[in-house]
């Protein structure tokens, strides 16, 4: 059987640990910054684990290979 493909959109978006648990960015950070306060945009910073439930989808559909 041929290789599955990764998709190249989940592949820039998400990240695994070794754990196996899947990282995701904060929603709200793209744009707009202007409109919101410094507080938001600094907890906004870094990545969050993604709920278990949303993770098994990522894992099984957009990243194959990843654990």
């Amino acid at each position: 059987m041929t290789k599955m493909k990764t998709k190249s959109s989940a592949k820039k978006r998400f990240k695994v640990t070794a754990t196996g648990k899947v990282l995701r960015a904060h929603a709200g950070k793209r744009h707009g910054m202007i409109k919101r306060t410094n507080k938001q945009i600094r907890n906004k910073r870094g990545m969050v684990v993604m709920a278990e439930a949303d993770a098994r989808i990522v894992r099984k559909h957009q990243l194959p290979y990843a654990t």
